[in-house]
């Protein structure tokens, strides 16, 4: 059996629908799925409903940004309840805080000359949760870099001319979340946070005690190597 738990839609840093997921998810013939789009749970549902009419089984999901000992992590949650209201009071804060941020970051560009409307940037998010892909996307198109990894690494990447932190929840209060939404909490990607792989252990295993349920062992940009340390973690 083949899935993928770990998607963005166009409710957050995707470019499909939900539905248009599961499409493409039929396609290559999965029989499991999450969406797990940053900070919302918005397109749940859809993709819940469009993977039924195409036989697939999905789990509710959702990627949250988080805080541990100064590194910042991302959480992914499974079976949580979308109209958990509590839940979504707490993810409101988050959005609250995405929203700040690209006030902030808008404001820092025009400093530099690089005029970006918040009209434009909705228009280049479409629905959903806005974040800095966005800018950079319009970074690209306006030319002023010549990919999106060059628009972080020049303007957008953490200590660059246009950083902006935002509002984040810690770990701790992230897996609590989502434990209290019915859902299980999964380290997303923790191979990203050190490439050589020295100081997952101690994050892990603290996290383990902070009661984390999982590994994203799989992921693109996990070497075979990475993947066999986490595994074995």
């Amino acid at each position: 059996m083949c899935v993928d738990l770990h998607t963005h839609s166009v409710y957050s840093d995707g470019t499909a629908t939900p539905a248009e997921l599961l499409g493409m998810a039929s396609d290559c013939g999965l029989k499991g799925f999450s969406l797990t789009d940053h900070d919302t749970v918005e397109g749940v549902q859809e993709a819940i409903q469009a993977g039924e009419e195409r036989g697939i089984t999905v789990l509710s999901g959702i990627e949250i940004s988080a805080l541990h000992r100064g590194y910042s992590l991302h959480i992914l949650g499974y079976g949580i309840d979308q109209d958990n209201v509590r839940f979504l009071h707490q993810l409101k804060r988050l959005q609250q805080g995405r929203e700040e941020r690209n006030k902030k970051i808008l404001e820092k560009l025009a400093a530099m000359g690089i005029k970006i409307t918040s009209d434009e940037l909705a228009c280049q998010a479409g629905s959903g949760q806005i974040g800095r892909p966005h800018i950079a996307g319009i970074l690209v198109n306006r030319g002023y870099v010549r990919t999106m990894g060059e628009a972080f690494s020049r303007y957008l990447g953490r200590n660059k001319p246009a950083w902006q932190s935002r509002f984040t929840y810690t770990a701790a209060e992230t897996i609590k979340m989502l434990h209290r939404a019915g859902g299980l909490a999964v380290f997303a990607h923790p191979g990203q946070l050190d490439h050589g792989m020295k100081i997952q252990p101690r994050i892990i295993r603290e996290l383990a005690e902070l009661k984390l349920d999982g590994l994203e062992v799989f992921y693109p940009r996990h070497t075979h190597k990475v993947r066999k340390r986490l595994k074995s973690l």
